[in-house]
């Protein structure tokens, strides 16, 4: 297995070579130091026995957030959002209801986050990981430090740290930005998902924060042979990372971010959900083939299956696996989590279950190209048509990223 993950490596790098604006210009040294970087992160990560105790101690702190949010969620929501029913219950499980349940988890961690910022707690620790990808990578100043904090911050809040530069930045600067916010998740959305599939996996907030950080060096290697061009020189100043006037201010500002995060995830269910059922009813009409109907899931599960065999998946369990890179891609990974979740065991291993947790995890998708292009737009119009151009790029280079993200942790499990 460690040998199809080496081939998976390379394989992966290889698969965007040819759609490199300039395959003479790029720099081998990047990608060796990049592979080196994520690879000694997942060894760090994954192998150390502190390393899984410090994480055994942060789920507990993510339980003590998840029990918070409940208390706010079930004062609003009654039952609904976590609070004792005024009835006997007979299936617990059926009780919760996502949206009243999970999702105000949302808002809260939106405000806490606001306020975290505000205190320089999370400016800290995103300075100190910038500085390891800054001479490695070629991603000094504005470039490192948008690109590392979306490790905690959504794809359209990391870069309102750096706003003052973003119309200054070429294509390979923005395509940095683009591909990292798409190849990681945002930490509020990253807490949901932890207690969403704490059942499912065991020490599952040390998986979701190794796939983050370790998608930061992947996304910044593909961006570099997409497009490697030499970075914009900047002088970062220390007022850039200045959001919030105070602390009520943060968390006022953060309420109001989260309202928007949990009114559009729902949307985004509805719609996309509701998208695949009609998808699924017009394909449909065609015949069966070997004795199924077609679907979208079927035809993604087609095309990704290539790249979950690359990722250290066995042959025997492609198609599955593939249908999830596939539904992450074509909708959100929000649903795909959700497939992840209610899995036949039988399906994929434990291992391949695992492998597939860290290729989902990120917002490599469609509807997250919209985002970022309406998103960047907002914050800084002069540069639509840069965004234009090499947003799908964005998309693809992300894509390959938590792949290999994926792959590079299969070496581990």
């Amino acid at each position: 297995m460690i040998i199809q993950s080496l081939i998976g490596i390379i394989g992966l790098i290889l698969i965007s070579i040819p759609f490199s604006e300039s395959i003479q210009k790029i720099k081998v040294k990047f990608i060796i130091y990049a592979l080196l970087i994520q690879i000694s992160l997942a060894f760090i990560l994954i192998e150390i026995p502190f390393i899984s105790s410090f994480f055994d101690v942060m789920s507990m702190a993510v339980e003590s957030l998840r029990l918070s949010a409940i208390e706010g969620s079930s004062f609003v929501f009654g039952y609904l959002g976590g609070g004792e029913a005024p009835f006997e219950v007979l299936n617990n499980q059926n009780l919760p209801i996502f949206a009243f349940t999970f999702l105000p988890m949302l808002i809260f961690l939106s405000a806490l986050s606001a306020l975290l910022w505000h205190w320089k707690i999370l400016p800290l620790l995103i300075k100190l990981l910038a500085k390891l990808f800054e001479r490695p990578l070629d991603a000094k100043g504005p470039i490192g430090l948008a690109a590392t904090a979306n490790i905690f911050l959504g794809q359209l809040e990391a870069p309102l740290l750096i706003k003052p530069y973003l119309n200054k930045m070429n294509q390979r600067d923005l395509l940095i930005i683009m591909t990292v916010g798409m190849s990681t998740i945002a930490g509020s959305v990253m807490v949901l998902y932890i207690t969403w599939l704490d059942n499912k996996f065991s020490g599952v907030i040390g998986h979701f924060l190794t796939a983050s950080i370790l998608s930061v060096p992947a996304a910044i290697m593909f961006s570099n042979i997409l497009i490697p061009s030499a970075q914009t020189e900047f002088k970062t100043a220390k007022e850039d990372l200045k959001m919030y006037e105070s602390s009520m201010d943060a968390i006022s500002v953060g309420t109001k971010d989260g309202l928007n995060m949990f009114l559009s995830v729902i949307a985004s269910l509805i719609v996309f959900l509701s998208l695949v059922a009609l998808a699924d009813f017009i394909l449909g009409i065609f015949p069966d083939v070997y004795g199924e109907p077609i679907s979208l899931q079927r035809i993604a599960a087609i095309i990704f299956a290539p790249i979950a065999w690359l990722m250290g998946i066995p042959f025997a369990e492609i198609i599955p696996a593939g249908n999830l890179l596939g539904t992450k891609t074509i909708f959100n990974e929000l649903i795909a989590f959700n497939d992840l979740r209610n899995l036949d065991a039988n399906l994929l291993s434990e291992r391949s279950q695992l492998i597939m947790l860290y290729g989902i995890c990120g917002f490599a998708n469609i509807s997250s190209v919209g985002i970022l292009l309406g998103g960047l737009s907002a914050i800084c119009p002069d540069i639509r048509g840069t965004l234009l151009k090499i947003a799908f790029r964005a998309l693809f280079a992300a894509t390959l990223a938590s792949c290999l993200t994926g792959t590079v942790v299969s070496l581990f499990i």
